[in-house]
């Protein structure tokens, strides 16, 4: 299985979209609130040149935004 990690901030509605996407389809993951937590939000800058969120990590590729098409091709859902 792949692994997912998300990150996002508080009050996101798109983070929250993802992370109930992901739920719906019984995909685990972990979720990350960068609003919560500098340094998290430093390694995702570092990782991603970008502040935007939800950043969504699948394994090592990087979709931004939530993008239920790209979600799904990474995942083979």
């Amino acid at each position: 299985m792949k692994k997912v990690l998300i990150y996002c901030t508080q009050g996101c509605p798109w983070c929250i979209k993802v992370m109930e996407y992901l739920k719906s389809k019984n995909i685990p993951f972990q979720a990350i609130d960068v609003s919560k937590d500098k340094k998290e939000a430093d390694i995702m800058f570092k990782r991603s040149g970008q502040l935007t969120v939800p950043q969504i990590w699948i394994d090592s590729k990087l979709i931004v935004g939530f993008d239920k098409n790209k979600i799904n091709k990474e995942l083979a859902l």
